[in-house]
């Protein structure tokens, strides 16, 4: 499967919540292999459904060489105070702003097999985990931005080239 465009922000599938996945079909399983396909890209730690314009509960993960991804994920736990950490996303290009984030996050869902999976983590991992997961409930990082970060942010979204 090929890796697919990347939507960004202003596109209504970014601020849609996803709907849960049901029946695993040969349609999950093709967009399970445009994820992980899309996600191997150097640079890339996650990519969600609505990422490559998919309104379902699925996202692919590349943290430190581990490459997956989970079906209907929950965000299941988070841990620990949470800290303003450098963040950006593909579908904001060129912007990395201080995001408040967990420093460890737990989730669960499935695979391709109906099985029950957990992924959990701390650093890159927690953050792509709650990053991910905010893309499937139509929440962008900029949306988690304190007042005077996001101010600064949507200035740059309006003058960026792309927008």
């Amino acid at each position: 499967m090929p890796e697919r465009p990347i939507r960004l922000f202003g596109d209504p599938v970014l601020k849609s919540a996803s709907l849960p996945v049901g029946d695993i079909d040969e349609g999950v399983r093709g967009l399970v292999a445009d994820l992980v396909d899309s996600v191997r890209i150097p640079g890339r730690a996650g990519v969600a459904a609505p990422q490559i314009g998919v309104g379902l509960r699925v996202f692919s993960y590349n943290v430190d060489g581990d490459v997956g991804y989970v079906i209907n994920p929950e965000l299941v736990e988070v841990r620990g105070e949470p800290a303003k950490i450098d963040e950006g996303c593909l579908s904001v290009p060129g912007q990395w702003h201080k995001t408040p984030r967990y420093p460890y996050a737990r989730v669960r869902g499935r695979d391709l097999e109906g099985n029950e999976v957990e992924l959990s983590g701390e650093g890159l991992m927690a953050q792509a985990l709650q990053h991910e997961c905010d893309h499937l409930d139509g929440i962008v990082y900029l949306d988690r931005l304190e007042k005077d970060e996001r101010r600064v942010a949507m200035r740059q979204v309006r003058e960026s080239d792309w927008f």
